[in-house]
């Protein structure tokens, strides 16, 4: 089929998907052109807009969302991972009503932090002491700085297509931090990766690396190109700096327990703050220490809502009360069924789907051609995840525009029957628009 045919088909798919959510949801239609009178394309959070206009959710209760249109979906987002216990645990709610009915803003230690901060250390491997912020973005940011000042050196080695937070952009955006982040390295390639490190092993402060690859789409890091990491920085006392925002929640221990690779220092964000705003670095003990206020050449670092007893207080219930090591186990198996299935769809309907992530985050691809770095992922096929996205949600399935899934505990397995079968409906109702897209032989 010429290119033309295929854009064409393609086309007409998206223009119907779009007038049919559009005449479903009139009223966050309305809501996102209010929004653009007071916020820069009526957005404050770009992962959560997409065209023609983001739904505007009006509450959300265990599995389940509703839209001010009044639509119920099934969530399988969970706020970029970030709502893990779903909408409504009561074990979590009543320590957060504990905390606020004590005050809401302490100002001091509290009753939580020190036992949230145990729980940490007693669970990820690379931890002995650490601290808390209020982000991702902000634990990436202040690990990253920690080290440079450690090491005296300057220099960050990233990864191509690899998110650390939002100031931590490609070369050449505006937009990103003005730090020397090399964000140049092939991800997965030893032998390219290795050769950046050779090169510039003299100023290079640490390695932050991703064990998988989140909002590029769920690409797992290969084990061999971890421990490769992991020598080389040993071999020119580089801090290996994991990132596990995102995969800390794929084994009781994050992947660094999984994988059997303990870095220098580790990220955390999302979940473990109960479904509150939440981030925290830690590491080995010579590193944090320079962190000790008790110390002549302490390093100072602060943070008004660092230890923000809310927060502090649904963490601890929500990492020693709900996600027990059990539990975390149990949500990965069921991911890795969910993603089994789904490729299992489309195999049966010879349609080149792949769903690439580990445990209970993954993230949908229509291609035929491996993906192991962001690289192999075929921009123009990206389209069709647009379309399913749209598709989904007029099915009462809601996941993330660039196809990313994350599993909540509050899921059930019938949720998840209904996911696949919404899922398997897409397939068939766009078999021809898939094919037409990808190619029967193509990439």
């Amino acid at each position: 089929m010429s290119t033309i045919q295929t854009a064409s088909s393609f086309a007409r798919a998206m223009q119907d998907v779009e007038a049919r959510y559009s005449a479903a949801n009139p009223k966050s239609g309305a809501r996102y052109r209010e929004a653009c009178e007071v916020m820069p394309g009526g957005n404050t959070r770009i992962a959560i807009y997409y065209s023609p206009f983001p739904l505007t959710i009006a509450r959300g209760e265990g599995a389940y969302l509703w839209d001010i249109d009044g639509h119920r979906y099934t969530d399988f987002m969970n706020d970029m991972s970030a709502g893990l216990f779903g909408h409504s645990n009561p074990v979590i709610a009543a320590a957060v009503r504990t905390a606020v009915d004590d005050g809401l803003t302490l100002g001091a230690p509290n009753q939580y932090d020190v036992e949230l901060a145990g729980v940490l250390a007693e669970r990820f491997p690379s931890i002995e002491l650490v601290r808390f912020c209020n982000s991702g973005t902000e634990a990436n940011l202040f690990a990253l700085a920690l080290a440079r000042a450690v090491t005296g050196r300057q220099k960050v080695l990233g990864f191509r297509g690899g998110y650390h937070g939002g100031v931590f952009a490609d070369p050449g955006s505006a937009f990103a931090l003005n730090a020397p982040l090399l964000v140049g390295a092939p991800y997965n390639d030893i032998e390219g990766t290795l050769e950046v490190i050779e090169r510039e092993a003299h100023d290079l402060a640490a390695i932050v690396v991703e064990p998988m690859m989140g909002s590029a789409g769920c690409i797992p890091a290969k084990p061999e190109f971890l421990q490769a990491l992991r020598d080389a920085s040993r071999k020119h006392d580089i801090i290996l700096v994991f990132d596990e925002v995102m995969t800390s929640r794929l084994s009781p221990g994050g992947l660094q327990a999984a994988l059997g690779i303990v870095p220098d220092m580790t990220t955390m964000g999302k979940y473990i703050g109960g479904g509150l705003t939440f981030g925290a670095f830690g590491g080995r003990h010579d590193l944090m220490e320079r962190l000790d206020p008790r110390r002549s050449d302490m390093l100072s670092l602060g943070g008004t809502f660092n230890n923000s007893v809310t927060t502090m207080a649904a963490g601890l219930a929500a990492m020693t009360q709900v996600l027990t090591p059990e539990a975390n186990r149990t949500l990965n198996r069921r991911g890795d069924d969910l993603r089994r299935r789904m490729n299992a769809a489309g195999a049966q309907r010879g349609l080149p789907v792949q769903v690439t992530g580990v445990g209970s985050l993954m993230n949908v691809h229509f291609q035929h051609s491996p993906i192991e770095a962001p690289s192999d992922v075929v921009p123009g096929n990206k389209r069709i995840v647009d379309l399913l996205h749209l598709e989904l949600l007029l099915e009462g399935q809601y996941i993330a525009r660039r196809g990313y899934i994350s599993l909540s505990l509050a899921l059930t397995s019938a949720d998840v029957d209904g996911f696949v079968a919404a899922f398997e409906r897409f397939l068939d109702r766009h078999s021809a628009v898939i094919q037409d897209v990808v190619g029967p032989d193509g990439a």
